[in-house]
């Protein structure tokens, strides 16, 4: 059953999804911990960036973003083109299967939605054989549809480039426009550069005891569609102040005092 964890209006149709978003996957190593029964090894601890889902024999590539994550105790999490979910892994030999699935209210972009639709369904349709091969992991339904997902390392806060995908006010988060270019690079001399939905800015940026201290913006001056411009200036409002962050495998949150954040993650 999911519980909600956001205030964010979806679709219809994604609404209707929702409760049958309850499988999802990954193992983990035959090395004495975690759950019993799992066969497929070095799938814990691991960022699983997903590829691409196979439905019918038709392929949808995933949005930037989406990924699948679980521990040494079964617990899962990730993201599923839009929303984030958590959930409880559980094994059967050389099958996984989520449970207790909780997924975030995030209303994103016609093309991520429908991934998001395509992927939880397939993830959704029983218990999933996993099958790891080097660097990538196969997810592969009792009908033939696939999961295509690959290992990537974790990204560091200094010299990644961070592309922004949702803003957030109040626990209220919201995709970016399609259209959008939006990203931060934070590097090692004290500065973050980048671009705004419409802009390029530059300023300085201290980093320190979970926090970065962003100094006064020097931008560019296009003007760009009112709906970039609108993202532009919720994003300036991160500038001249401090902003808690925090780092989770290749996803960046900044959240300022008042309670707006920016959601990002590391570029491929």
């Amino acid at each position: 059953m999911y519980r909600q964890t956001h205030r964010i209006t979806l679709s219809a149709a994604v609404l209707a999804l929702l409760p049958l978003a309850a499988a999802c996957g990954t193992e983990k190593a035959t090395d004495g911990a975690g759950s019993p029964g799992n066969t497929v090894g070095g799938v814990t601890g691991v960022h699983w960036s997903v590829d691409g889902v196979t439905v019918d024999g038709t392929t949808h590539d995933a949005p930037t973003g989406a990924f699948v994550t679980i521990d040494d105790g079964g617990k899962a999490q990730g993201n599923f083109g839009c929303n984030h979910f958590n959930a409880k892994a559980s094994f059967d030999g050389d099958r996984i299967r989520l449970e207790d699935t909780s997924v975030t209210e995030m209303g994103c972009e016609e093309k991520p939605m429908k991934f998001e639709e395509t992927l939880a369904r397939t993830l959704a349709d029983g218990a999933l054989k996993a099958r790891t091969t080097k660097d990538r992991l196969t997810l592969t339904t009792d009908g033939g549809d696939t999961v295509r997902l690959s290992k990537v390392p974790d990204a560091p806060l200094l010299g990644t480039r961070w592309n922004v995908t949702a803003l957030g006010d109040e626990g209220v988060a919201q995709s970016l426009p399609e259209d959008a270019e939006a990203h931060l690079t934070f590097d090692e001399d004290g500065k973050v550069t980048g671009r705004l939905g419409c802009n390029k800015v530059n300023a300085t940026a201290t980093v320190r005891d979970g926090n970065i201290t962003l100094g006064t913006p020097s931008t560019t001056r296009m003007m760009c569609d009112a709906s970039l411009m609108k993202t532009e200036k919720r994003l300036l409002r991160l500038f001249d102040g401090t902003v808690e962050y925090r780092l989770d495998h290749r996803t960046l949150t900044l959240t300022s005092g008042n309670g707006e954040s920016v959601t990002a993650v590391a570029a491929e």
